[in-house]
This record gives C-alpha cells, structure tokens and sequence, in this order.
C-alpha cells in the first residue's frame, strides 16, 4: 500500500473526498491519553477551545445556537434570514456572546456600519465567491470597518489572490459537497472536498498568500472533521452535523413516536420562498438534544485522532503528510455493521 502526501494527493488523477482517503499513524505516540491533545486553536485572531464554526444557515444558526457555541468555544455564524440587520442592532445588548454575523451582497453601508460597531467577523454569505460583486463587497467592508471578513464559497485556488486582494481574511472552501445542497447536481460545478482544499492549500503557501482556511461541506462525523485539519484547513464549517439539536431555530416536531427538526439548504424553496432556481433540499433530521452532545463527541474523535497520529496540538496534526486513498470495499469495511 502506497502511504500519500498531501502533495501526492493533491496531484492524484481523480477528484478525493473524505471518505475516500484516511489518516495513516506511523509514527509511535508519545501521547498517552487523548486527554493530552489540545485542540484549542487561533482563528481570526480569537482564540477557540476548538476549530469549528456553525454554518450560517437559516435551519442550523440563530442567536440560540450562536450563543451556545461561544459558551462551548466555538464560533456560530448568525444566519442572515434569521433576523434583519437592523433587529439585530436594535437588540445587540441582549446578544453579547453573538460576534459573528452573515450578510448578503445587498447589505446597505449604514446597517453595514452599525454591525461593525457590534461584531468581530462578518461572513460574506455568497454561493460563489468567484464573482466581482463578492470581491466589490469584501473591499467595500475592509476599507470602511475594523472587522474580520470571511467570504465564500469556492472549489479551487485560482481566485484566492484576488480574494486576499480584495482583504478577505478567511475563505469557505467547497461547493457542492453539502448534504442538503444539489449545486453539482443542478449545475454540474463542484470537485471533491479533500481536493478542494489540498488545491487551495497548495495556492495559499506558494502564493505565500495571508488568509485562512474553512473546510465547508461534505463532513458527516468527527473523523471527517480530523482529516479536514489534517489535510491543513484552519477550521471546519459544519451545518448537518449541528442540525436537529435543541439549539437550532424550529420547532422539535413528533412524527412517527420519533421527534425530528428541519434543515434545509440556503438557496432550497423554504428559504426563497419564491419559484426561482433552486439550489438546495429541505428535509428532516433526528432531534440531536443540546448541541453540546455534538460539540463533546467532536471534540473528543478529534482528540483520539490526534493521538493516535502523535500530535500534542492542531498544528502538529496540520503537519500531517500519511494518508492513505481508499478503494470502496476498504472504505466500506470501515463502517459499523448492525
């Protein structure tokens, strides 16, 4: 069996997913309980117990699931549809935990200005990034205010200098790869989350480029969040892994003695509400409980992972060059069986 690089990997003939590659321990581990790893990481300048964000979906982060996510460590993106921009600065005092917050491309300066006065990191909530409008709209945020900009989304590095141009300080990475998202179906645009991010990687340190990674669709379980940060993202976005839990808007529904919530996509019928091209599913999830089940399972597959791989901290397990490519027979005896 042949052990790969990300540079192996990144050159591979074919387009790479989570599930089709794992990590490879080599080494022996000095770590002798998974109490040991530290996943505490800086991100955007804000220091976090662990490397995850809520994606801003109108299903997955209100103010709820923000606040709950500050209280874990973590960062909650608050959805734009959720509550406009001047409800959200009318009641900011009642929100102090809330320092994230998406917008669309039709932002106004003024609620633009206000925000800025309230938050730390405002996410630039576009299905493309590789678009003049969205690199229009970062420079117009960067030049005027004192927050961080995190924009979005993209498959492949070719624009990322023009991003940071723009004074993008994050970027999302990936279209297509999430659950509820028929992008690749409907469009046919989209690669594989693995080379997505190892593409943009690659850019990013030739380029020699200052700007943050977020691995953003496509992770099911908390191993897929540790091959994220193995193959170099800074952070990962999730968005169906934190759907159904006590946290997110809606309300828990009992069908079939079982209690489900919603979750959709962000360009699904639910959310435009209007007959337009849609982009996005709606469906219904297992209620989950408190988010902090979620976050604690997370956070304790990553730990394992990271001994298991002997690293103390996430950028040592950034540093990881053993992977291994899967065939579907060996990615299939992998799972549980019941």
């Amino acid at each position: 069996m042949k052990i790969f690089s990300k540079n192996e990997l990144n050159n591979y003939q074919l387009s790479l997913t989570y599930d089709d590659i794992s990590l490879v321990p080599t080494d022996i581990s000095r770590i002798k309980s998974r109490a040991e790893a530290s996943t505490k990481v800086k991100f955007l300048d804000k220091d976090f117990n662990l490397p995850v964000l809520s994606s801003p979906m109108d299903s997955v982060t209100g103010i709820e699931m923000a606040e709950a996510l500050s209280d874990l460590g973590c960062l909650g993106i608050l959805n734009r549809f959720n509550m406009t921009l001047d409800e959200f600065i009318k009641r900011q005092n009642e929100f102090k935990k809330v320092n994230a917050v998406s917008i669309s491309l039709t932002a106004d300066e003024s609620s633009i200005a206000e925000l800025a006065e309230h938050v730390d990191i405002i996410c630039i909530d576009t299905a493309n990034a590789n678009n003049l409008s969205v690199l229009k709209k970062c420079e117009e945020v960067k030049t005027k205010f004192k927050v961080k900009v995190i924009v979005g989304n993209i498959a492949h590095g070719k624009s990322l200098k023009d991003l940071v141009n723009a004074g993008a300080d994050a970027v999302r990475i990936g279209i297509g790869g999430g659950s509820v998202c028929t992008t690749s179906v409907q469009t046919g645009i989209g690669i594989g989350q693995v080379s997505s991010l190892l593409n943009v990687l690659f850019i990013r340190d030739d380029e020699k480029l200052d700007i943050e990674l977020i691995a953003d669709g496509g992770i099911k379980n908390p191993g897929d969040v540790a091959k994220a940060i193995a193959l170099g993202a800074d952070s990962v976005m999730l968005g169906r892994m934190l759907a159904g839990t006590r946290e997110t808007p809606g309300e828990v529904i009992k069908y079939n003695d079982q209690l489900w919530k919603k979750y959709r996509g962000s360009a699904s019928f639910g959310v435009k509400l209007k007959n337009e091209f849609i982009e996005g599913e709606e469906t219904m999830v297992p209620y989950k409980g408190t988010v902090k089940n979620v976050i604690d399972a997370i956070s304790d597959g990553l730990k394992s992972a990271m001994s298991y791989m002997n690293c103390l901290n996430i950028d040592e397990l950034r540093n990881t060059e053993t992977f291994a490519a899967l065939s579907n027979s060996s990615f299939l005896e992998r799972l549980p069986k019941k």
